[in-house]
């Protein structure tokens, strides 16, 4: 968290591999995904018939976000394929601003031709990550709506000519803001976190001793709620995208 310089701008390549640069932001969502299904592996080797309390608190849990789910899509079957992918961009992204306030993270690397680059940058620092975050989340609204509704009824909702110029302009407005999505998931995310992390290094700076702490539990709630509120939209606009155009 001290290299301050470091906050802004893009990520910093460590070196390549296959011809492929590999950047610090990139290593770090390895360790991410590593640290995900370490989890995953040793939760599910805990699970029993007779559950412990731990077990059906994480039971209950998985239970309700999926009646969630399920009510909001008002499909079982359609809840049943988005649970998967709605908690897992959930858990990325929590877990990678979980994470950043680690010790050594942004604060551990090497010194390359006197400059300092970091081994390790928190993910959501690098707007090449949430733009392909927006980018992914984007395809599959747009998919799902094709296929739940047709293509011809789906792209009726942006090439809407039975209403004159006003419902074909509606259309077009429409398509828009579809597009826009990309833009406003990506920055949301991307803003918030970077906006935590120039916070934290202000504080640092003048108050060292006291201020950080509070500071960065406030950040670890903001991290939670940018997660929620971005597999929450991804949701929210799903159901929206299967829904008949009148």
């Amino acid at each position: 968290m001290n290299a301050a310089s470091k906050v802004v701008g893009a990520p910093e390549q460590l070196g390549t591999f296959l011809g492929i640069p590999i950047t610090n932001t990139l290593l770090m969502s390895w360790v991410v995904v590593a640290l995900l299904i370490t989890v995953a592996v040793l939760i599910g080797k805990k699970l029993k018939l007779t559950p412990s309390r731990p077990q059906v608190l994480f039971e209950w849990l998985v239970e309700f976000v999926y009646d969630y789910i399920a009510e909001i899509l008002e499909s079982r079957e359609l809840a049943r394929k988005f649970f998967p992918y709605l908690c897992t961009i959930f858990l990325f992204i929590f877990t990678s601003n979980l994470i950043e306030f680690t010790p050594g993270i942004g604060s551990l690397g090497l010194v390359h031709g006197g400059e300092f680059i970091a081994l390790l940058r928190s993910v959501n620092t690098d707007l090449n990550v949430t733009l392909m975050l927006a980018i992914l989340s984007f395809l599959v609204i747009e998919i799902t709506g094709i296929v739940v509704i047709g293509a011809v009824k789906y792209g009726g909702k942006f090439l809407n000519f039975r209403h004159g110029f006003i419902g074909f302009f509606v259309g077009i407005v429409e398509f828009f803001s579809e597009v826009a999505r990309i833009i406003a998931f990506s920055f949301r995310l991307f803003g918030n976190v970077f906006a935590g992390e120039v916070l934290i290094l202000v504080v640092t700076f003048f108050l060292p001793v006291v201020a950080p702490v509070p500071v960065m539990m406030f950040e670890l709630f903001v991290g939670f709620v940018q997660a929620a509120i971005f597999a929450l939209l991804t949701l929210f606009f799903i159901k929206i995208a299967i829904m008949e155009p009148h």
